[in-house]
């Protein structure tokens, strides 16, 4: 049975899939890693649907720790919407995986991660409290993922004033079992406030999991996009295309990686980052490894990330191979908004400012080598989400029906100071 340790542990004590999700940061502080990583299934391909393909892939992570007809169904119920791959000129392409319940990629992550712990939690007859930071869509994909689920409280944290109004919205909608915290501070507090709860003293009697891409169950369901983006230009008689990320917490990153460890047939890996540039600069030898700074905002909130935490987890697993097989770039907000307006312009496709940020590396990286093969960006959140970006631009926002009703909804936050005693407090409530 494949089993996980700590980037942090030096003896390498082995857990389970169901340890590793249920707890999500290891006791020490470190990231759960896979002591290896399995190759794709031989029946991967045949896939007739997202959820089907998550069958054969979970299969090779996750053994014999859930019954296949209990896993299928899991899968079945998580993910039940589509993922699109728009055609724009030149060879380009955008995997849209915004098709959701939150309009977003981490819905993929989020309702895969409650049903898994609701499986095992039911398993075990105990409960668990979520504890997430956000600088964006995670917040809303988790509290919509876990909401009702049993034996499952949520307690987000994003950065007041630092989320766009639909996303906040989206973020403080009541939702039974949820929490919502306004930090006033940026994303990194939120985020280090999440790790200084989880090896806090006074927390050690409230048992807390995260759903943050530090949990390794965040990872694996996020691999099935980067396959069915290859499934699905295969289809169409193009291999080998390059994939570019729109990247901040560097998890979404990760999971394609894996993908790629598993087997998965890619070009080259495009890493975009807005103003938010650790990775960028680590990979061209500008900064040292874990040399972070501050986060900067940008019009990509989502990716206004200065301390990437999955940092720590591909740098265990890869060291310097990340230097020698990865391009990066950091894309500023004025390039962002000429790559939005350009795209509606010329493709009559509306884009939002975090997939902007990936069409725009493509044109770099194209400019900058001989590579010109077909290029994948992923779309990571629905363009309704950002109504002010576009309409600065002169951008009509697209409408949809879900972000609507949230005008009307009853809405719950409570604000705080990013200090660990206020969390404290909330948490023993």
């Amino acid at each position: 049975m494949l089993d996980y340790y700590s980037t942090r542990d030096p003896n390498k004590q082995g857990y389970s899939f169901k340890e590793a999700l249920l707890q999500g940061l290891a006791p020490d502080g470190g990231l759960f890693v896979p002591r290896l990583i399995p190759k794709l299934p031989k029946t991967w391909q045949a896939a007739p649907d997202i959820a089907s393909l998550g069958f054969e892939v979970f299969k090779t992570w996750l053994g014999e720790e859930i019954p296949e007809e209990k896993l299928k169904a899991i899968l079945s119920d998580a993910l039940n919407f589509p993922v699109l791959l728009k055609t724009l000129q030149d060879d380009i392409y955008v995997l849209e995986l915004f098709h959701g319940p939150t309009l977003s990629f981490k819905d993929f992550g989020a309702r895969t991660m409650a049903r898994l712990m609701s499986h095992f939690l039911a398993e075990e007859g105990r409960k668990v409290t979520i504890l997430v930071a956000t600088s964006g869509d995670t917040g809303s994909a988790v509290a919509d993922g876990f909401a009702g689920q049993e034996a499952i409280n949520v307690v987000l944290l994003y950065p007041k004033g630092m989320v766009s109004e639909v996303q906040e919205r989206q973020l403080i909608l009541k939702r039974p079992g949820v929490r919502a915290l306004a930090v006033r501070g940026s994303f990194d507090d939120c985020q280090k406030l999440v790790k200084s709860a989880f090896v806090a003293e006074d927390l050690a009697d409230i048992p807390l999991s995260s759903a943050n891409s530090i949990n390794i169950g965040r990872l694996l369901p996020q691999m099935l996009y980067y396959l069915w983006a290859v499934k699905d230009l295969a289809a169409r008689g193009v291999e080998r295309a390059n994939i570019c990320v729109p990247s901040g917490n560097l998890g979404n990153f990760t999971a394609g990686y894996l993908a790629w460890e598993m087997g998965l047939e890619l070009g080259t890996f495009l890493i975009a980052h807005n103003a938010n540039r650790f990775f960028p600069d680590y990979l061209k030898d500008k900064r040292q490894a874990y040399a972070f700074e501050a986060t900067i905002p940008t019009l990509s909130n989502a990716m206004d990330v200065g301390a990437p935490s999955n940092f720590e987890r591909l740098h265990h697993l890869f060291g310097d191979r990340l230097k020698e097989q990865l391009w990066s770039l950091s894309i500023d907000d004025a390039s962002t908004k000429a790559r939005i307006l350009s795209t509606y312009q010329q493709e009559a496709y509306t884009i939002c400012p975090h997939t902007a940020v990936g069409l725009e590396a493509i044109k770099h990286y194209r400019n900058e080598s001989s590579d010109k093969r077909p290029s994948i960006s992923l779309a990571t959140a629905h363009p309704a989400k950002f109504p002010s970006a576009l309409e600065a631009l002169g951008i009509a926002s697209p409408k949809d029906a879900s972000l609507e009703k949230l005008f009307s909804a009853e809405l719950a936050v409570t604000e705080i100071s990013p200090e660990l005693t206020a969390l404290t407090e909330i948490l023993k409530s």
